[in-house]
């Protein structure tokens, strides 16, 4: 709700922000809702056009507004790192448990400053640069909650050219004035402060952390990266599923890239939709009863006999046996995750 809430205080309701994503008010209140990246970027697109010419730097003031605490169990497990550095190579190793849609990677410079390079090649470019500025300004939330010392040691600089007024704002957000129009964005930490100790150092809560962060994360791999923005298209449109090519272009990259960039996360187009269907023919069965027949059309079948076909090879055994040997018990019942910060807080 960080968006929604930020936006209010300008007088634009959350209706107005939930335009044309198909999320309810009611649902962002529930700490049980998933809001997913391609609601988020929805959001990012009429929180632009809202408050676009009203907000300099919008990004930054959105990302001021994710605190280390709204994190969960990834926020912990930086909170309780012996150093700067090693709260960096935990952050950088768990980032898909955050709410950001780009990217990050560390990087030790011959001089010893530690870079942080931001980037977030999978989102429309017109919307690059808010959501770069975002996590920039969210990192050093975070960064002054673990150690509170700003950039005077450091420096940063931005992939995008110079906004047009002053810099005062990014001078308040990062302690220092960034340079631009550089190759890469990059806040850049110096040495001596990347093996400062942390004051909330916990080796046990460290491990702790870190384990549960990893098994999250597992659980949570399939919905990631790329893969998991092509479910997010196949689920918005399941009775009429997309091809690769017409995902690709959503998604703003070629065919090829999408097959090669799926093929990297250990997954293809065809594995990725059999999946989709398959947890939703499952729900339907079992949660919402529905007949075979409307289950098969929801699911983008024209023939009753290709669904029981696809379910055979999924489960074993076909759909109307498959829901006999449930006894109407949810096959993917399941203890609750341990919270990463509440999901509809993404937005």
């Amino acid at each position: 709700m960080v968006s929604t809430q930020y936006a209010a205080e300008f007088g634009v309701t959350a209706e107005q922000c939930l335009d044309g994503t198909g999320l309810q008010l009611q649902q962002l209140l529930d700490p049980t809702a998933e809001v997913t990246a391609r609601h988020d970027l929805m959001v990012t697109r009429n929180l632009v056009d809202l408050l676009g010419s009203r907000v300099e730097q919008l990004g930054l003031e959105v990302g001021l507004r994710y605190h280390l605490t709204a994190y969960g169990i990834w926020g912990f497990a930086l909170m309780s790192s012996p150093t700067l550095r090693a709260a960096v190579e935990v952050g950088v190793r768990f980032f898909d448990l955050t709410f950001s849609l780009g990217q990050l990677r560390a990087r030790e410079a011959v001089d010893g400053e530690l870079h942080l390079i931001l980037d977030a090649p999978d989102v429309p470019p017109g919307l690059r640069r808010y959501f770069v500025e975002r996590d920039a300004a969210a990192i050093m939330t975070i960064y002054r909650a673990l150690l509170p010392d700003p950039l005077s040691r450091g420096r940063i600089q931005f992939g995008f050219p110079s906004p047009t007024g002053n810099l005062d704002r990014y001078l308040e957000v990062f302690g220092v004035v960034p340079t631009f129009d550089a190759t890469e964005t990059i806040i850049a930490i110096d040495a001596d402060l990347t093996t400062a100790a942390l004051p909330q150092a916990n080796p046990h809560t460290t491990a702790v952390a870190v384990e549960q962060c990893r098994e999250v994360l597992a659980r949570r791999r399939a919905r990631s990266g790329v893969a998991g923005r092509v479910r997010d298209e196949l689920v918005a449109d399941i009775a009429d599923p997309p091809d690769a090519d017409r995902i690709a272009a959503a998604l703003h990259m070629s065919g090829r890239t999408l097959r090669k960039r799926l093929a990297a996360e250990g997954t293809s187009f065809r594995r990725l939709r059999d999946e989709v269907r398959e947890h939703l023919a499952e729900e339907l069965l079992i949660t919402a009863g529905l007949p075979v027949e409307q289950i098969a059309r929801r699911l983008g079948y024209v023939e009753v006999s290709s669904f029981s076909q696809a379910f055979r090879r999924w489960k074993g055994i076909g759909p109307r046996a498959f829901r006999k040997t449930q006894s109407g018990v949810r096959l993917r019942a399941q203890a609750p995750e341990v919270p990463v910060g509440p999901p509809a807080d993404r937005i």
